[in-house]
């Protein structure tokens, strides 16, 4: 389905390809000049416009230049009389994509736009695609600040250059494992295909090899239709499998059959399909233990552990951490329109946390901290306070049961109530103090007879 636009002087030439397009699932709107048009589009941006060439007003020629100053990549096809091909072609010398004659060809429009369509959907995705690339290089290059991830990048560049080789990504939770996936693929022949992530720990047991190899109509109960997997929708490009170590027993076999004939079959068909993609898979579990223990695929750990790469801990790349820390709160000051800055004293206070989520633990403080911090231009050790618990073990090591035990329901109520001071009444904030739902934290309120209205 894409959003359409058709610019035409005669309302049954909109008419006629308004019903032709919206047939076939597209939006369409109308416009009945080049004056209204233009008013539209820089208000509105469509997948396609569709510009009769000879208007009154403004003629298509003329608003096809000002759609090159909106955007010289805006996707544009003309609608022309037979006499006017010349003018058209010259056209698409200026930027144009394609031209419709009249009178219309159905097939021929049909085919025009879903091409033109097509083309442009892959444009916006390949620009999306070089945006979040170049913020993610920006950050690895962050990361690049300690000399462990120096070493590690090294590594992934030389393997980025193979686009066949396995890779296996180990680490803590929270160190990057997918920000590494990712630079090995942006900087691969394959970078100009997709990137497909998938976090084997999320798939429903039932679902595992649909989400994998995708599956036919009527193959089960709730398959309404066909599917693509993963596998298959990442065809030329990188296949991320997140969390490998969870992945279940007896679909391990097929992703290594996967893997050795790269074939495949969707679930309920017969029909091999290619699999044409670089696998990097990505744990945080001991797999040469679970190999051990039965637990994983012994095949299978040697397949995927062709190139293994281990991502160090934010706590052995202590110089990184106020880099880190500053990228992140100049992301999260962006989208709250706040300016806070790190005193010194919270920059000791980062460095002796130790850091048990990595850096998912770190962009989760930065963005609490900004939020607490509000108009302040400051970030203080104070805004920081909750990370104090922290700065030398597990925040279990610093606290002592009293001798004579403690009421856990008043001393809950008692943080309910300090996270909405804190928060100033608003229970958004406190509930991400607290680091649950906004619906879990009204539930705790009402149980202490708090006010449940805004």
């Amino acid at each position: 389905m894409a959003q359409i636009l058709v610019v035409d002087d005669e309302e049954k030439v909109r008419h006629i390809l308004s019903i032709m397009l919206e047939l076939k699932g597209h939006v369409v709107e109308q416009a009945r000049d080049g004056e209204e048009a233009l008013s539209i589009i820089q208000s509105k941006r469509y997948d396609l416009l569709i510009l009769d060439l000879k208007m009154p007003k403004m003629d298509g020629i003329t608003l096809h230049r000002h759609v090159k100053k909106i955007d010289p990549a805006y996707p544009v096809v003309f609608i022309t009389a037979f006499g006017s091909v010349d003018s058209a072609v010259e056209m698409m010398r200026e930027g144009a994509i394609d031209y419709i004659t009249k009178p219309f060809e159905e097939d021929r429009i049909l085919m025009t736009v879903e091409r033109v369509v097509k083309m442009s959907q892959l444009m916006s995705e390949n620009e999306g695609l070089r945006k979040e690339i170049a913020e993610r290089a920006g950050l690895s290059d962050l990361i690049c600040v300690s000399e462990a991830m120096k070493r590690t990048m090294e590594i992934a560049m030389k393997v980025a250059r193979k686009p066949e080789t396995t890779v296996l990504l180990t680490g803590e939770s929270g160190t990057g494992k997918e920000l590494v996936a990712r630079f090995i693929h942006a900087n691969s022949p394959r970078s100009r295909n997709r990137f497909v992530a998938l976090n084997c720990a999320a798939i429903s047991p039932n679902l595992v090899e649909s989400e994998l190899f995708g599956h036919e109509k009527g193959s089960f109960t709730s398959a309404s239709a066909q599917k693509v997997g993963k596998f298959e929708y990442a065809s030329g490009g990188t296949l991320f499998l997140d969390e490998v170590g969870d992945l279940q027993f007896e679909a391990q076999a097929k992703v290594l059959r996967a893997l050795e004939e790269k074939t495949f079959e969707r679930v309920g068909g017969n029909k091999p399909i290619v699999a044409d993609v670089r696998v990097i898979c990505a744990t945080n579990k001991d797999l040469a233990r679970m190999v051990a223990d039965k637990q994983f695929r012994e095949d299978l750990y040697y397949r995927i552990n062709v190139f293994p790469i281990h991502i160090p801990p934010l706590r052995e790349r202590t110089e990184a951490i106020i880099p880190l820390s500053q990228h992140f709160i100049r992301r999260f000051r962006q989208e709250m329109h706040t300016q806070p800055e790190l005193t010194e004293g919270a920059k000791r206070l980062l460095l002796r946390h130790s850091w048990p989520g990595n850096v998912r633990e770190l962009v989760n403080a930065m963005e609490r901290a900004v939020i607490l911090a509000g108009s302040d231009p400051q970030i203080t050790e104070s805004t920081l306070s909750f990370l104090a618990r922290d700065t030398s073990g597990p925040p279990a090591d610093d606290f002592e049961l009293p001798t004579g035990g403690i009421c856990l329901e008043e001393l809950e109520k008692d943080l309910v109530r300090q996270a909405l001071a804190t928060a100033n009444n608003n229970k958004t904030l406190a509930a991400k103090l607290l680091g649950i739902s906004r619906s879990k934290f009204r539930r705790k309120l009402k149980n202490i007879g708090g006010d449940e209205e805004e």
